[in-house]
């Protein structure tokens, strides 16, 4: 019975042709049990002349109340006209069904002019079948009051739920909102961490096959030393592009993953150093106890930032690293020390600074990137500790 309950909800034409045929059914019983009417077509006429269009009350509910109105005052001035004062019709319960459905789907003002009209109609009903008034008054009072507030009870049930509507159709919205943004987020994450490690790793090795290409005729073992650094680089970066792919699969921060801190920067200096870039590294306070977020962050600027230097630092670059952990943060300084014009083919996307940006705003901190005031590229950036 729910079933079909919930079927007849979505299908209104079904319903109330099924309420059509329910009022016909009413006036064909009242019809069979009383013999001793006269006019039968009339009646059967108006019997359909009320119940019929109510079928489509919700479609065209002015144009059907005016209708079954309508016949309403010809049931009563025919029943006048030929002198049956028990013509009356049980199918008339649609005159309050038509003043809930105005109520309802169209408005208060034209159920009002409606009730008038009501009210006209039941003193000619009154007038034509003398009835007693004030049980018939009473009787027409309560049908249509109870009418009303029948549909003013469903009427702010229907506001209810088209509020409730509303709001859940905000809620899915920003909730599909919620998971583009976070795709996103994790499409940028995953394109950031793909890029400082096989950037970094590529750019070594495109530095250092330069230099084995240079000095591979001239000075053998200085092109030896350079093959072997880009072996080992290749190896590094591949072991750093497979921990980065399991990090991504599952948690960024685990706990079972190696964190960078102090052995992770002087990892990268020794490898930067065995590429040919000049560095020296000042760590001040305690790097290992800090978050692997902050920690990560450390590690990435500083590689980046390196690889930066050593792709666009000249002849014989130089790159000067500090990390001081303060109080509330943790200040990040790499500045290229080098002079000369770079000779390196590795040309640059703006990636390395765009990711910088990204990962030092995800952490809550700020990032400066630019020439210092002796002439000297810098990179500064401060991350808070909590």
């Amino acid at each position: 019975m729910r079933r079909f309950s919930l079927w007849l909800r979505g299908k209104p034409f079904v319903a109330d042709s099924l309420l059509a045929g329910t009022l016909f059914l009413f006036d064909a019983i009242a019809f069979v049990g009383n013999s001793e009417m006269r006019s039968w077509p009339l009646y059967i006429l108006v019997a359909v002349a009320v119940s019929v269009p109510v079928a489509w009350r919700r479609r065209h509910p002015r144009i059907v109340a005016a209708s079954v109105l309508t016949a309403s005052l010809f049931s009563s001035l025919a029943g006048m006209a030929v002198g049956e004062s028990t013509n009356l019709h049980p199918s008339l319960l649609a005159l309050p069904i038509m003043l809930y459905t105005l109520v309802v789907y169209v408005g208060r003002r034209d159920a009002a002019i409606y009730l008038v009209a009501l009210t006209g109609d039941a003193i000619v009903a009154l007038l034509a079948f003398g009835q007693e008034p004030i049980s018939a008054v009473l009787f027409t009072v309560l049908m249509y009051a109870l009418a009303w507030v029948a549909a003013e009870f469903l009427g702010a049930r229907r506001a209810y739920d088209e509020a409730v509507e509303a709001r859940l159709a905000v809620a899915e919205y920003d909730r599909d909102r919620r998971a583009e943004e976070a795709v996103a987020m994790e499409r940028t994450r995953i394109a950031r961490e793909l890029h400082d490690v096989i950037a970094h790793g590529v750019s070594v090795m495109v530095v250092q096959a330069d230099g084995a290409s240079y000095a591979i005729r001239k000075d053998p073992d200085r092109a030896e030393q350079a093959v072997a650094n880009i072996s080992a680089t290749g190896r590094q970066a591949l072991a750093e592009l497979r921990r980065t792919v399991a990090l991504l699969r599952t948690n960024p921060y685990v706990d079972d993953m190696p964190l960078y801190g102090t052995a992770g920067l002087a990892k990268v200096v020794d490898m930067m150093s065995r590429a040919g870039l000049n560095v020296e590294i000042e760590q001040t306070g305690n790097l290992d106890d800090i978050s692997p977020a902050i920690s990560l962050g450390i590690h990435r600027l500083v590689q980046e930032s390196l690889t930066n230097v050593l792709r666009h630092g000249g002849h014989a670059p130089r790159a000067r690293v500090s990390v001081v952990r303060r109080d509330e943060d943790v200040l990040v300084e790499i500045v290229n020390n080098g002079v000369g014009v770079s000779t390196s083919t590795v040309q640059g996307t703006g990636n390395g600074l765009l990711g910088m940006r990204e990962r030092v705003a995800v952490l809550q901190g700020t990032l400066e990137a630019g020439p210092a005031e002796d002439g000297h590229w810098r990179v500064r950036a401060e991350l808070p500790l909590e």
